[in-house]
């Protein structure tokens, strides 16, 4: 068992961020001030952090210590423990020592990637990605009014559940008879609420689950309720995430498109049907390519459509493929994601994070991916990382032109305010602090996860959020 004695501080958090990235889920010991990671080898460590802010690593009889600009304490523990770990393992991490789900709001703070890779020990491909990537979320950032509001609507049910899934969604083949009566409380919480709403709505997206496993008549009425109550004004974008291709009917495109909403997402995640198939996706990627040809003909020009990298069932070059054919469909927006490790889902943490098997196979996948799109005439525009992501890489999203989701960076941004409806959503507000560009401090509220306590409670949470947002 490896184990991190804690000297000087008591970032916890930090510490067992940065020691998940070598040897997987940590455990606090608190009461003995440590940190530990049980699949680790037998090794004790001490990192301290001293008086004048400086932090060091000791193991054995060495001494690790960065020799430059002194960071903030939870950067700077983070950042020689970094150190040792990558001595005593011989490994390097894609992102070095930074472990938060920004890296963007890192590069932010500095003149070039070259100061990512000094400072922080960042490879110099992904210093780029992030430097590159964090001047356009705060050009696009800039186009969303910092009084405005962005609004999450939330439809957490799938037509089944994928292997890598643990989201709050429900497979409604289990639970039919909940989707009329949980669009109702939804539609009950869009009504108490939206009397109450006096910023203008910057960006409002529908998501999930899958917001069109809805039946046509409970989408079309979704619809009509969000646009007869936000008071949704010319300029607003609207996005609607139709995911699956298996959920997306002519009668739903023709309910969207009558309200004017022309950005949807249509997620085939990998275009090799028999990965779908083993995944429990209900669809082929035929029917990706057959839903998003229909839906370009019915006028919708700006869709975006995901991709994963390091599904099971596939090698590095099957992901390079998917995307090669995402490209000949030339939609607006392509979202390449690392496969990750969510907490319920059925597949294991060991098949995700495959550390010896294909960890460089699958680096080098999603680079050829990147270089691919951006040859394509695609940019990164947004970019955040979760825990447990296979080989500690990121997700992207790239656009075309100025296609970029509004909404995508605002929400990631943590710079504005979020409105959200439904079962599992969070609302937040953020308040900018003084002396800081980048950085706000962030208030949140969550609503209730399960969708059948949600439809017996909807109107405590309405009230809920009315208080916090003291509108």
């Amino acid at each position: 068992m490896f184990e991190v004695i804690l000297k000087g501080h008591d970032k916890y958090y930090g510490v067992s961020d940065v020691l998940r990235m070598f040897f997987g889920v940590p455990e606090e010991v608190k009461d003995e001030g440590k940190v530990t990671a049980p699949d680790g080898p037998d090794i004790r460590i001490i990192n301290e952090l001293l008086p004048d802010g400086r932090s060091v690593t000791y193991y054995g009889d060495k001494a690790y210590e960065f020799e430059g600009e002194v960071l903030e304490p939870g950067r700077e523990i983070k950042r020689s423990l970094y150190m040792a770990l990558s001595d005593i393992t011989s490994q390097k991490m894609p992102w070095g020592c930074l472990t938060g789900i920004r890296p963007t709001l890192v590069a932010c703070e500095e003149k070039d990637a070259k100061a990512l890779e000094e400072k922080y020990f960042v490879r110099p491909d992904k210093a780029q990605l992030a430097f590159d990537t964090s001047r356009e979320e705060q050009r696009i950032l800039a186009k969303v009014p910092e009084d405005s509001l962005c609004v999450y609507v939330g439809i957490p049910f799938c037509p089944s559940r994928c292997e890598y899934c643990s989201f709050v969604s429900s497979d409604i083949s289990c639970h039919m008879d909940r989707l009329v009566n949980y669009e109702a409380a939804l539609e009950r919480e869009i009504m108490m609420i939206s009397p109450a709403v006096k910023s203008s709505l910057s960006a409002l997206y529908v998501g999930g689950g899958t917001p069109t496993v809805l039946e046509e008549k409970e989408f079309a009425s979704l619809l009509d309720c969000i646009y007869s109550n936000l008071k949704i004004m010319p300029g607003c974008e609207v996005t609607i995430e139709a995911g699956r291709p298996d959920t997306i009917t002519e009668g739903k495109l023709l309910s969207m498109r009558e309200h004017g909403i022309t950005r949807i997402c249509i997620n085939p995640q990998t275009m090799r049907s028999d990965t779908l198939l083993k995944l429990g996706r209900k669809h082929t990627a035929e029917d990706a390519v057959r839903v998003y040809q229909k839906a370009m003909d019915m006028g919708f020009d700006l869709i975006n459509m995901d991709l994963i990298a390091g599904l099971p069932y596939e090698n590095a070059e099957d992901h390079v493929e998917s995307t090669k054919k995402l490209i000949e469909l030339a939609p607006t927006n392509i979202t390449v994601h690392t496969l990750y490790k969510k907490r319920r889902a059925r597949i294991s943490r060991e098949q995700v994070m495959d550390h010896y098997k294909t960890r460089g196979e699958l680096d080098k996948c999603v680079a050829d991916s990147y270089e691919l799109l951006k040859e394509a005439g695609y940019h990164p525009y947004y970019m955040y990382r979760q825990k447990d992501t296979g080989h500690g890489l990121e997700n992207t999203g790239f656009a075309k032109g100025d296609t970029g989701s509004l909404y995508n960076v605002a929400m990631m941004s943590d710079c504005r305010d979020v409105l959200s409806f439904g079962a599992g959503g969070m609302s937040k507000r953020c308040f900018k602090q003084e002396g800081e560009l980048y950085k706000h401090r962030v208030e949140r509220c969550p609503t209730i996860k399960d969708a059948l306590t949600y439809i017996e409670r909807v109107e405590e949470m309405a009230e809920k959020k009315i208080a916090f947002f003291q509108i």
